[in-house]
């Protein structure tokens, strides 16, 4: 089935996140830790002031493929989006991204990274 196809892209990611490390000078930071199973995201954003969208992203964190593969998914979305369109994705875009069936523990390893990124969100007052 197409599964496969998915679950290889998913160890892509994981084997190889993209836009994973530091990112200096940050100007949205958001963090999230799945205690179930030990997953721990930061996902930081450079943004333009004036079109405020966003310049760059990258995430830091380790956790198990599927938090780590999602995160990198996600930061492939927002790049390049305006905050308030990174602000429209919804759980269920970041799970049809995985494209695999998830059991309720896998959901909340697959969403730490879009958490992080509701928080990072947030108006700088409201961290």
């Amino acid at each position: 089935m197409a599964y496969d196809m998915y679950q290889e892209v998913i160890l892509q990611h994981y084997r190889a996140p993209r836009n994973f490390g530091p990112l200096e000078g940050a100007d949205r930071v958001g963090e999230e830790s799945n205690p179930l199973c030990g997953d721990h995201i930061t996902l930081r954003m450079k943004v333009d002031p004036e079109s405020h969208k966003i310049r760059e992203v990258r995430f830091q964190g380790d956790g198990c493929a599927i938090s780590v593969a999602s995160a990198s998914m996600l930061t492939e979305k927002i790049s390049g989006l305006t905050l308030e369109d990174a602000g429209h994705i919804g759980a269920d875009d970041v799970l049809k991204t995985l494209g695999i069936p998830l059991s309720p523990v896998r959901v909340k390893c697959a969403l730490t990274g879009f958490v992080a990124l509701g928080h990072a969100l947030r108006p700088a007052t409201a961290q």
